[in-house]
């Protein structure tokens, strides 16, 4: 990235801070993390992001090896693909169930939860179904994952989609990578590596998502959602937001009220996974975060109050399936033993996955269109 770049973020970042009350979200600047760096700078990026895991759960990072132009083209590509028609969308359809995470999920198919089952419980998965999550998106991986095969549309009715898309999958591995090697030094490992070795990349997970326009009311009468308060299955996300807004994060402090995630041009929001919560026996956090109304300002307004469109692109980052998730050494000691279980990401990602999802897809019915 350029210095101009950089320095761009900085300035972004700093001017969001400043117009807006306290968001409690660090902002770590990961310029400093370089094989170039001084040793003490690499632990000063290392311990901030720690402590924001630990505090939070979440943190802004700016300064990062994506560059602005990139994200921006990925944005388009998103756009792209989510004004191609329902029929064209539906040429890639996300499989029936809740094994396979990928394809083209139309508003209404999946509802978002924090409720896990590891036993059919119809009659839980009939009320989630009460609220529809009102989004559309469009879920990918590793041309190299077996389990979860990809679902792309034909190359002809969006061509370049599927080229660009899988370069920018990797492109956001290599970044994921450093915050992994960043947490790993700042918890304490002695092998900045240690979690590398739990993730080839292969059982990734970059999703498009696109929210629809709708009318405020459905929203606020709970007619719909937008996405509903969750935790990530993963061990960190990466999120690009765009202007919107909308996005909230748990307040530790006081559990139940949200804060606002307020976007920072080109920052990536990082969270914490349940996955690197249970390998940290809980000394990082994997907080509750949803996606509702965003601030009046970017409600359209009028006798029918609208709620604009948002995008956003999240990037899941998981350990291979077969990787097993159990304490790590730096995080346990006779005082302070290991809160979980052993268990593979498989498994719990069977568990997670099972309430998102109906058997056939048919079973979701239809969302309303505003």
């Amino acid at each position: 990235m350029s210095s101009e770049n950089m320095q761009q973020q900085q300035h972004d970042s700093e001017g969001s801070e400043t117009k807006e009350s306290p968001t409690h979200i660090p902002v770590v600047d990961f310029s400093h993390w370089t094989t170039e760096s001084p040793p003490e700078k690499r632990a000063k990026v290392a311990k901030e992001i720690v402590s924001a895991c630990q505090k939070v759960g979440f943190a802004y990072i700016i300064n990062h090896a994506i560059p602005a132009e990139r994200l921006a083209e990925a944005f388009a590509w998103s756009k792209k693909f989510f004004d191609l028609s329902p029929e064209q969308k539906l040429q890639a359809p996300h499989p029936d169930g809740s094994s396979i995470h990928r394809g083209y999920s139309w508003p209404g198919l999946e509802k978002v939860s924090q409720a896990m089952s590891d036993k059919d419980t119809p009659e839980l998965v009939k009320k989630l179904r009460e609220i529809t999550d009102y989004k559309e998106s469009y879920d990918m991986g590793s041309e190299e994952d077996s389990y979860q095969p990809n679902v792309w549309i034909p190359e002809e009715t969006l061509p370049g989609f599927r080229s660009f898309t899988m370069e920018f999958y990797w492109e956001c591995f290599a970044v994921a990578k450093d915050i992994l090697r960043a947490i790993s030094v700042g918890i304490g490992l002695e092998d900045e590596n240690h979690l590398i070795k739990f993730h080839s990349g292969h059982n990734n997970q970059l999703r498009l998502l696109h929210y629809p326009p709708l009318p405020a009311a459905a929203l606020e009468n709970e007619q719909c959602a937008r996405m509903p308060a969750h935790t990530d299955w993963s061990s960190i996300t990466m999120l690009f937001q765009d202007e919107c807004g909308g996005l909230e994060v748990e307040d530790i402090k006081r559990p139940g009220q949200f804060i606002p995630a307020t976007p920072i041009k080109n920052a990536i929001v990082m969270n914490v996974g349940d996955l690197l919560q249970r390998w940290s026996n809980d000394n990082l956090r994997s907080t509750s975060h949803r996606v509702t109304m965003p601030p009046l300002a970017d409600r359209l307004d009028g006798p029918n109050r609208m709620v604009r469109e948002r995008y956003s692109i999240p990037y899941f980052i998981s350990p291979d399936p077969t990787s097993v998730i159990e304490c790590l050494p730096s995080c346990t000691n006779p005082n302070n033993p290991s809160k979980y279980l052993p268990i593979t990401q498989s498994e719990y990602n069977r568990i997670r996955a099972m309430m998102h999802y109906p058997d056939k897809a048919t079973e979701a019915g239809s969302a309303k269109v505003y």
